[in-house]
């Protein structure tokens, strides 16, 4: 089978792997002429650590990562330090937190030579997505997985399209330069339409994140001073870690997610994947962990098919139950998400007491049977 996959992300490349392994011709097509990932963490839970698993990568990527978050207290705080709810250890207990640099490159490495093929751009995709069109020129392929994230072309080409939207708020990030003491305690500290979140990395350094409500593409003439007006009076080790961390590398992004759902993944041979398919807020995590479930949904539904030189009809089949399975699952946490952002960035004295009386009345046990129930995916069994 001949598949082409566009896009060079954690999406894109988890899929390149697993139907490389089952056999498949598999190329990436990656719009950038060179890979460049974004300075900063991302959190992997237990769905996301079992889809690597099952395509065989889990155990290069417990190699550069550690379980020490979830062995520490987490939870949300208030700016001066005082907990507002805990989460539950075993909640977490195979929650890791991975560098996307380092995460990129044990996915690469893993690729046979020649695989990724960087400064392609991938003008259109057939209705029937058996023919790509680059600036090389057109091609027939038995499928493609449109893994372009959220701004994708190719989704943009289907009808129903629901677009992007932005949430209200906006994201610095940032990696500390050396290890910093987290004092056995990570997770978030919420505040007026402010949150700040720090956990560790495996090599001792720390990643972390500063969020506030602001107006879309919003100017603002130093990005590390900001920071600091914002967030250097909060509670201990906050001010560390950003004093910890070179201004020159702390960046921002206006946090969008999909205007609504998309109403299929599939249309013909193509089928989107990540956030081309589900893009959404980063409010629970989630956001590499369902890439990495999509991955292994399609490698397992396309395994007995993969090495085929003429996968058949059957592939239409295995490409629609990839949809049914991931759709309702993905647009589910999406839309939980963007709820617990919305009430993170909750408006006003009164709204912020109350959000915060919430916390602390909600039992930890409630919070940690809907992790409970994100992370206890499992691939599909082929038919």
């Amino acid at each position: 089978m001949r598949a082409v996959i566009i896009g060079g992300g954690i999406g894109g490349l988890c899929t390149a792997i697993g139907l490389q392994r089952a056999g498949a011709d598999v190329t990436v097509y990656e719009r950038a002429p060179r890979l460049a990932p974004i300075g900063s963490g991302l959190s992997v839970f237990g769905n996301g650590l079992t889809a690597l698993d099952s395509l065989g990568m889990g155990d290069a990527f417990r190699a550069i990562t550690s379980t020490e978050a979830g062995r520490m207290r987490g939870g949300q705080r208030r700016p001066d330090g005082s907990w507002l709810a805990t989460i539950p250890p075993e909640a977490v207990a195979e929650l890791r937190i991975v560098h996307r640099a380092e995460l990129h490159r044990i996915l690469i490495d893993a690729l046979e030579p020649g695989t990724l093929e960087l400064g392609v751009d991938v003008a259109s995709v057939s209705a029937d997505g058996r023919r790509v069109t680059t600036q090389h020129g057109t091609e027939d392929t038995h499928l493609v997985v449109a893994a372009d994230g959220i701004r994708s072309r190719v989704r943009a080409s289907w009808p129903g399209d629901p677009g992007i939207r932005y949430s209200g708020y906006s994201t610095w990030r940032g990696v500390t330069d050396a290890p910093v003491d987290l004092g056995g305690e990570a997770g978030e500290t919420w505040g007026h339409q402010q949150r700040f979140g720090l956990a560790p990395l495996a090599d001792g350094r720390a990643y972390w994140f500063g969020v506030a409500t602001m107006p879309a593409g919003a100017a603002i003439d130093d990005e590390y001073a900001e920071v600091v007006r914002r967030f250097g009076g909060w509670h201990r080790p906050i001010p560390e870690l950003i004093h910890a961390t070179d201004p020159a590398t702390v960046f921002r992004l206006d946090i969008n997610d999909l205007a609504g759902p998309v109403p299929t993944f599939r249309r013909g041979r193509c089928v989107l994947l990540g956030d081309a398919a589900h893009a959404m807020t980063p409010d629970l995590g989630q956001g590499g962990g369902q890439a990495m479930e999509d991955a292994a949904t399609l490698t397992a539904l396309l395994w007995p098919l993969a090495a085929l030189d003429a996968p058949g009809s059957a592939l239409d089949g295995a490409l629609e139950r990839y949809d049914a399975l991931r759709r309702p699952r993905t647009q589910s946490i999406a839309k939980r998400a963007r709820m617990l952002g919305a009430v993170a960035h909750t408006r006003g004295r009164f709204g912020v007491a109350l959000r915060d009386a919430v916390l602390r009345a909600t039992p930890a046990s409630a919070t940690a049977k809907q992790l409970a129930s994100i992370q206890a995916w499992r691939p599909p069994a082929a038919e």
